[in-house]
């Protein structure tokens, strides 16, 4: 009898321990996300730089557990949010500020692009309940060239200018 309680309470753990391993982390209830700039409809050029807003948590680098905290993921042209039990993808269209980071700088091609930012916790995973800005829509335009100015050269002698 004792060996067969055994087995049922070790079969058990397999079950409980990950259920309460997998227990996603809370988000504040007054919790915002969203993308100060660029703003929805604004035409930019390249380099972007896009700033993030978050309002009712903070930002703690990820591999840190506080509580009310988490980490940017900037989403790229991306039609549905990933899944929210698992970890937010990392690549082109998913993009990951696991440092903390509240802004970055980046290349696009040149024409329309959606934006928008999911708040991941410290195992990328999205909180409970999601943290997510409204998505915007943006049109990249390409890097504009500076003119470039004349200069005079009097030549050294040596291959170079006085």
């Amino acid at each position: 009898m004792k060996k067969y309680i055994t087995s049922i309470l070790f079969f058990l753990g397999f079950i409980i321990f990950p259920l309460h391993a997998a227990e996603k982390s809370k988000a504040a209830d007054n919790a915002s996300l969203y993308i100060i700039s660029p703003t929805d409809g604004e035409t930019v050029t390249n380099p972007v730089k896009i700033v993030f807003g978050l309002d009712g948590m903070g930002v703690a680098p990820a591999g840190i557990k506080f509580n009310n905290t988490g980490h940017h993921h900037l989403l790229i042209d991306v039609a549905e949010l990933p899944d929210t039990n698992s970890p937010i993808p990392s690549d082109d269209n998913h993009r990951h500020f696991g440092k903390g980071q509240t802004e970055t700088v980046i290349e696009l091609d040149q024409g329309k692009h959606t934006l928008q930012l999911i708040l991941g916790d410290h195992m990328h995973i999205p909180h409970d309940p999601v943290v997510v800005s409204k998505k915007i829509k943006i049109n990249v335009k390409g890097k504009e060239m500076q003119p470039q100015e004349e200069t005079k050269c009097i030549s050294n002698g040596y291959g170079g200018c006085k």
